[in-house]
Formats: C-alpha cells, structure tokens, sequence
C-alpha cells in the first residue's frame, strides 16, 4: 500500500500508556481540533517548556530533541526572543508602510545567496512560499506542469497540496502534476544524475503528449520525505538543465535543508552546482517564530509583478523581520553551519560504527546535520518499517525524540537543532546502542 506520510509514527487512538490527564487532554484535542490533526507516537508526548536541545514534560523529565528543525537554533534562543519582544513591543506592521527592519533582513539575507538570486518576497510559513512560487512559475512560463518526487511534501495550500505526495492517497495530486522517482541511489541504475534527469525527461515528455507545457521542478533539496538524498553532491545539475530546456523553471525547497543545515553549503542547492530560478525558505527562519520567504531570480517575477499586486499582512511585518534577522546572527555568531558540518559527521561516523553490530542498520545518508538512517530486514532492499517503528517508540520512552519518513517508512529522519553537541550524539547513541539491543 502506499504510504501516507501523515501516519508514519502517528498516535493511535485508545493504544500508549497514556496517563489518565493526559487521556482527558486526547480527547479534549479531538472535540476542539477535530479528526485531520496526529500526534507523534504510540504515546503521545505532552511537553510544557524547551530550551536548547532539551524540551520538558510537566514533570520536569527532559528529552532530547534529535529531530526539530523549526527550533532551528535551539529552543527558546535567548537573543530571539529577546529580538521578538524588543520589537513586539515598538512595532508590528506590514510592507505597505516603510520600515527598515525588514530591508535590513531582506539584504543581509540575499548576501548569503548567489547575486543572481536578489529579490526575496515574505510569507508566513513555507507553504505560502511554495505556493508563491507556484503562481510566479506560471505567470512566467506560461505552462501548467510541475514535476515532483513521488513522496515529495512541498506544503498544505489547495495546489501545493496537490504537489505533495507524501499527504497520502485522500489528497488527490494535481491534475497537471507528474510525479518522478526520488534519486535512490539503491534503487536507480548507473549514473545517479544522468538517471533522475531521464525520469525528468520522460515526465516533461508525458506532458507534451498530454499539451500540457511545463512549468517547474521543484525539489527538496535533500529529498527529506522521500527518504533523504543527499549526493552525490552534483546530481542535481542534469535535471534542473532538463526543465529550463523544456521551458520551465526550477524551484529549490529549502524549508528543511536550509539555513546551514548540509554543513558544507549554507544552502542546499549550492552542493549541486545550480542557481535555482526560485528559493523557498520557510520554519528555521524564525526558529518557531511564523516567517518565510521565496528567494528568486529578478527576471521571473517581472510578467507576475507586472499583472498582479502580492501582499501578506504578516509576512514580512517588523516582528517578523527582527525575529528572523536574530536567528541569521545567531547562525552565523555561534558558526552553526560549521557546528553542523562537524557535528554531523562525528553523528554519522557513531551511526557507522553501531551498524556493524546491528544488521537492522542499511544504508546511511548524511549532510551536516540532516542524517536519513535506513532500517532494514536481511539486505539493504528490504525495508523492515515494524522495526523502524519500534526503534521511534523506543527511542520516545528513552526520552529521545526521532521520527521515520520515506515511502516505506523505514528511515530515522534525524534532524536535531543546529546546536547539537557530540555530547549530544553521544547520549542519542547510547539510547540507540539500548533500544537496538531489545528490538
């Protein structure tokens, strides 16, 4: 069956070993939120404070966060939150009047792009930036199509639903949408760039037949939700040349791979080789704080600008700019892209050694602080996903915090704040070594 991305380690109702508080609270949850909401885990964590890499349950008890990005320099930042009140408390208004706290981030910002990507457009979360992008792209081409990977997740607006196949089969995919396989280097033969660009190519043919002209590839640039692929670094380069020579353009998302994250690049983008025609950024911005963008290059906006006014009441308003503006100091203050890039590798390096111990440990793939950990039964081909699972809860009731993605739901996806330590990894592995031992 295919997998529904909402369900990987999602909570089941009436199952965990859930308190009788916090069994009131499930339910409280359901008549309030309704029936479209998950939880993590077999049982739900119910978390009150953060700080750092550690987030707190009402009884003190710490875990260690191994997987949030949104906290991307670590929960409750001091200088963040400082920057967010010190505004909050002299101004918050939109891009209608002029203000310079949001020019100021906008520049600093751009400076760490390629000069040809220099203007930038605000939102509010990634998923608006997407969907920007969406518009932008067809404004400009004039075409319709857009590629995507077959587990791709892009956002939760009505198009931009419709490019994420990793929602699951009840959201139907666009009707000019086509779907290519992700760049599995297990899975596709030969040469890995040369193999992603014919399935690009044989999309962007299918489209013809259908007359429907192309308008973008978009990709995450580290393909978290099919499984995270990271390389070879360059593979990327022949399928971004196959869609501009049909037309159209390519979108880089960089909600999760961004901001440091790979530990080479601060982009993700940037370790193929490419200058995309649009960037999406979106939840490390503000590190919890909602603000996003889309990064692009100056020529695709003219037809869309020309016809259409854009505004976004809070993307880009003051608090906004300032909260976003700390979280770029701090990246680049504390050297978290460099934290990540030696941080990652003494992460990959542990997950190395324990896989010749455990045989449920397959393939590995890493950059920076972006880790996908492929758990498997009897051969690298055979995705084992009740083991995967397992491992997540037992990681949880370690008091370690991980989740699974991939269309066989069989990868660790381990994301942690890009002010991980190798203390930190040290006491992940330590949990890992204890919870291998008993699945």
């Amino acid at each position: 069956m295919k997998n529904d991305g909402t369900m990987i380690n999602a909570y089941v109702p009436g199952r965990g070993d859930l308190s009788a508080a916090d069994q009131d609270l499930v339910a409280r949850r359901a008549r309030a939120l309704g029936p479209a909401y998950r939880l993590f885990y077999e049982t739900p964590v119910h978390l009150v404070r953060g700080e750092g890499v550690w987030l707190y349950d009402g009884d003190g008890n710490a875990y260690l966060d191994t997987y949030n990005n949104v906290a991307s320099v670590g929960h409750c930042h001091p200088a963040v939150v400082a920057a967010t009140a010190k505004q909050a408390a002299i101004l918050s208004s939109h891009t209608r009047y002029l203000h310079d706290t949001v020019l100021d981030y906008a520049e600093r910002l751009l400076a760490t792009f390629p000069a040809e990507l220099s203007h930038v457009m605000f939102t509010c979360t990634g998923s608006e930036a997407n969907d920007l992008a969406f518009r932008i792209a067809r404004a400009h081409t004039g075409g319709t199509g857009f590629i995507v990977t077959e587990n791709a997740y892009h956002g939760v607006t009505y198009a931009i639903a419709g490019m994420s196949p990793s929602l699951g089969e009840g959201v139907a995919l666009g009707e000019h949408v086509r779907t290519v396989r992700a760049p599995d280097p297990l899975r596709m033969q030969g040469d890995l760039g040369a193999a992603f660009a014919a399935e690009v190519q044989a999309a962007i043919d299918d489209m013809l037949r259908h007359g429907i002209k192309p308008a973008g590839l978009i990709v995450d640039t580290i393909f978290s939700s099919d499984g995270v692929f990271e390389g070879p670094a360059g593979f990327l380069a022949p399928a971004v040349a196959a869609i501009r020579a049909a037309g159209g353009v390519f979108i880089a998302d960089e909600v999760q791979p961004g901001f440091g994250r790979c530990g080479d690049t601060m982009w993700g983008f940037q370790r193929h080789g490419v200058v995309p025609d649009m960037v999406s950024l979106g939840k490390p911005m503000g590190n919890g704080y909602p603000v996003a963008g889309l990064v692009m290059q100056p020529r695709v906006i003219a037809a869309f600008g020309a016809k259409a006014r854009y505004f976004n009441t809070f993307g880009g308003n003051a608090v906004a700019a300032a909260t976003a503006m700390a979280v770029l100091e701090v990246i680049e203050s504390e050297a978290l892209q460099e934290n990540a890039r030696v941080v990652g590798g003494y992460f990959a390096d542990g997950l190395r050694g324990l896989a010749g111990r455990f045989e449920c440990l397959g393939p590995l793939r890493a950059a920076g602080l972006f880790l996908g950990q492929e758990i498997v039964a009897g051969g690298p081909l055979k995705a084992d996903a009740a083991t995967c699972a397992r491992i997540v809860n037992g990681l949880r009731e370690a008091r370690v915090l991980i989740s699974a993605t991939g269309p066989r739901s069989n990868v660790l996806k381990i994301r942690p704040p890009l002010v991980f330590s190798k203390a930190n990894v040290d006491h992940f592995l330590a949990a890992f070594e204890g919870v291998l031992a008993k699945v």
